[in-house]
C-alpha cells in the first residue's frame, strides 16, 4: 500500500493522460498538477525506497506456484526491495524464452501489484505489439514491413492496437517504437526492428506509432523512442560488447538524431539510451547510457527532451563488461538517466545509489527529479486508481478481427520483389516446383504455415525443410535432388537476435544455392526475415524480400507464389551490390484468390 498521506494526496490529483486533451491548456494544467503531486509524493519517500523506484528488475510472465524460486524472487523485487517496476519477457522454456501466455501473465503481474506497496510500472518489449512476447495477440511483422508497404496509417494503428493490448495485459509502458536508422547491411542487432534507412521515413513511422499508441485515453501508455543516439549504424551487438558511432556531430545530425527529434515532437514518454560510445560527442569513449554529454547535454538541453531516459537492459555486455552494478547505476543516474533497466544486481544498485547520495556523489535533489518522473508517470497511468486487470476482458481485446486483417495488410503489402529474372514469380506451374525451406535450427517452427498453405493449393508440391546441422552428405543430396527441379524456391529464415552476432544465411546454405546455381538449376528465393541475404547469394535470378518471419507473412508469401495478390513493396533499405533505397518491381495478381475454407 502507499504512504496514506501520499497517497490520499496522489489520489485527489491523479489524472488520465494528458495528450488526449482536446486543449492544449488544460492538458498542460492537468501535467503540472501531477507533477506537483510526483513531487510531493517523492519526497515522502524514504531514501532507500526512492533508490529502488528508479529500478526495473526482470520476470517471466508465465504461472508460478508461490512457493517457488522464482515467485518467491520476484517477491523480494516488489515487496522487499520495492522496485518501481518489473519487464516482463515472456516465460522460460529449458533455459531458453518463449512467449508467454496471456492469462498467466496478466495474473501474475496481477498478484505482484497487490504485493507491492507502490504501483508498478509494468514493461514490456512490444516492438512488433504485444505478440513480440505474448502468445495469442495480433501478429504484427517487424517496423521493416511497414516500411517496405509505405502506409504511415498502418503504423499509427499499430500503435493505437499495441496500447489496447499492452494495457488488457498489465503492461502500462512499451519499449517500442525503435527509432534506430539501419543504414548499416551488416548491423547484427537492428535489421528489421528498423523501419529503414532513410531517416525521415523512419521518422515519419515513429511519430505515427507513437500518436496511435496516444490516441485512446481509455488505454494509456508510456512509449519509447530507442536506442538513442542511435543503433542503426553499428556492426556490433550490445548485447556482446560496446558499439561505436564513428561519425562527426554533423552526420548524427542528419541521420542518427532525426527519428529522434520527430519522437520528442510527437510527445514520446520515454527514451532509451544504447550502449554506445560516441567519441565526437563525449571523447571518453564511454557508453551513452553513462554520458553526461550524451543524455543531459544532448538528449536533455539540446534535443529538449523532458520525459523519462531510460537506459537499455543494463546487464548486457556492452555495459557490464565496464563497470560492476553499483557504478553502472551511479554513472546512469549521474548522467541524467532515470531508470535503470535491469541491473546485473538490483540490491547492488539500489546500495550504490543509497550510499552515493549519503556521500554527496549524488544530491537528493537530482535523485528526487527521476524519482519524480517515476512517480508522475504512474499516476498517469491510473495506477494510483487501479493497479490490476480484469482477467475475464482480455479476450475480448487481443487480435481483433481488425487488428489481425490490418497485420495481414501489412504483411502482404510488404513483399517486396527485387528480382525477377525470367519472370519466374509469380510461379507458373506451382505444383511442380520443389520448395525448400532453410530454417535456423533442428527444432524451428519456421515454415510450418508456409508449407501447409502450399499444400492446400498444391496438394503433391514437393516441399522440405532442411536445418543447418545437416551433414554434408545429406546437403548434398538435397542439392542433387533439386537439381532436377523444374524450379527450385528457397525459403531461408535469418532473424535477428540477442547474442547471436551475426544476420548471415549459414554456410551450408550458401554452398547449397551455389551447388544449385552451378548446375544451371533455376533457381529463386524468398527470404523471411534480414533483407540483405541476398548479398551472399548474387547470382540468384529472382527474390523477394518478406522482411519479417511470422505466420502471417508465410501466408502472404503461399498467395503470392500462386499469383492469388499483387506484388507493390518497396526497399526501405539499400542492398549493396543489388538494388537501391526504393526499389521494387510491381506484380499484378494473375490468380483468384482462394476461397476461405468451409
Amino acid at each position: 500500500m502507499l504512504f496514506p498521506r501520499a497517497a490520499a494526496l496522489v489520489g485527489l490529483c491523479a489524472i488520465a493522460y494528458g495528450a488526449a486533451s482536446p486543449s492544449t491548456r488544460k492538458s498542460a494544467a492537468k501535467h503540472s498538477s501531477a507533477s506537483a503531486s510526483a513531487q510531493a509524493w517523492a519526497r515522502r519517500l524514504p531514501l532507500r525506497d526512492k533508490a529502488a523506484q528508479l529500478i526495473v528488475a526482470p520476470i517471466f510472465g508465465e504461472l508460478q506456484n508461490t512457493r517457488s524460486r522464482d515467485f518467491r524472487r520476484y517477491v523480494h523485487y516488489v515487496h522487499d526491495l520495492r522496485v518501481g517496476g518489473v519487464i516482463v519477457l515472456g516465460h522460460s522454456v529449458n533455459g531458453s524464452i518463449r512467449n508467454a501466455e496471456p492469462f498467466a501473465m496478466a495474473a501474475l503481474i496481477n498478484r505482484l501489484q497487490k504485493v507491492a506497496r507502490t504501483p508498478l510500472l509494468v514493461c514490456a518489449d512490444f516492438e512488433r505489439g504485444a505478440s513480440m512476447r505474448v502468445n495469442s495477440a495480433t501478429l504484427w511483422p517487424p517496423n521493416m514491413a511497414f516500411g517496405a508497404a509505405g502506409d504511415i496509417d498502418d503504423a499509427k494503428f499499430e500503435g493505437a492496437e499495441t496500447a489496447r493490448e499492452g494495457r488488457a495485459l498489465g503492461v502500462e509502458w512499451i519499449f517500442a517504437p525503435d527509432a534506430d536508422v539501419n543504414n548499416n547491411p551488416d548491423n547484427p542487432i537492428i535489421n528489421t526492428r528498423s523501419y529503414g534507412e532513410d531517416p525521415n521515413q523512419v521518422a515519419r513511422f515513429v511519430a505515427a506509432f507513437i500518436a496511435g499508441a496516444h490516441s485512446d485515453p481509455k488505454h494509456p501508455v508510456l512509449v519509447t523512442a530507442k536506442h538513442f543516439p542511435g543503433h542503426g549504424d553499428t556492426t556490433d551487438d550490445t548485447h556482446l560488447g560496446l558499439a561505436r558511432l564513428d561519425f562527426l556531430r554533423e552526420r548524427l545530425e542528419s541521420m542518427e538524431l532525426v527519428p529522434f527529434r520527430a519522437a520528442i515532437a510527437a510527445g514520446v514518454d520515454a527514451v532509451m539510451t544504447a550502449h554506445i560510445a560516441v567519441p565526437s560527442i563525449d571523447p571518453t569513449g564511454v557508453p551513452a547510457t553513462v554520458s553526461t554529454p550524451l543524455l543531459t547535454d544532448t538528449l536533455r538541453r539540446e534535443l529538449g527532451f523532458h520525459g523519462i531516459v531510460v537506459t537499455d537492459a543494463m546487464d548486457m555486455l556492452g555495459l557490464s563488461k565496464l563497470f560492476d552494478p553499483g557504478e553502472a547505476a551511479v554513472r546512469a543516474l549521474e548522467a541524467g538517466a532515470d531508470v535503470l533497466l535491469v541491473p546485473a544486481d538490483s540490491e547492488k544498485a539500489t546500495a550504490a545509489i543509497v550510499a552515493a547520495v549519503k556521500s554527496g556523489r549524488i544530491t537528493r535533489k537530482r535523485l528526487e527529479e527521476s524519482v519524480a518522473r517515476i512517480l508522475e508517470a504512474k499516476i498517469r497511468m491510473g495506477l494510483t486508481r487501479r493497479r490490476t486487470v480484469n482477467l475475464e476482458g482480455i479476450a475480448d481485446v487481443l487480435a481483433s478481427p481488425e487488428a489481425d486483417a490490418a497485420a495481414q495488410r501489412v504483411s502482404e503489402r510488404a513483399l517486396t520483389l527485387v528480382k525477377n529474372d525470367g519472370n519466374m514469380f509469380p510461379l507458373h506451374a506451382p505444383a511442380s516446383a520443389c520448395v525448400a525451406i532453410l530454417t535456423e535450427s533442428r527444432d524451428s517452427q519456421h515454415g510450418r504455415t508456409l508449407t501447409s498453405e502450399l499444400k492446400k493449393r498444391a496438394a503433391n508440391m514437393n516441399v522440405i525443410t532442411l536445418d543447418p546441422t545437416l551433414p554434408a552428405e545429406e546437403m548434398n543430396k538435397v542439392a542433387q535432388n533439386l537439381s532436377g527441379c523444374p524450379v527450385a524456391v528457397l525459403v531461408p529464415f535469418v532473424t535477428v537476435a540477442a547474442y547471436k552476432g551475426t544476420v548471415a544465411l549459414r554456410d551450408p546454405y550458401v554452398g547449397l544455392v551455389n551447388a544449385l546455381t552451378s548446375n544451371k538449376t533455376p533457381v529463386a528465393v524468398v527470404a523471411f526475415g534480414s533483407p540483405y541475404v541476398i548479398r551472399s547469394l548474387p547470382n540468384v535470378p529472382a527474390y523477394i524480400a518478406t522482411f519479417s518471419t511470422t505466420t502471417m507473412s508465410e501466408e502472404a508469401v503461399a498467395r503470392a507464389l500462386f499469383g492469388e495478390i499483387p506484388i507493390t513493396g518497396h526497399l526501405p533499405v539499400t542492398v549493396p551490390g543489388i538494388a537501391k533505397l526504393g526499389a521494387g518491381i510491381q506484380l499484378e495478381a494473375v490468380n483468384a484468390p482462394r476461397a476461405p475454407s468451409q
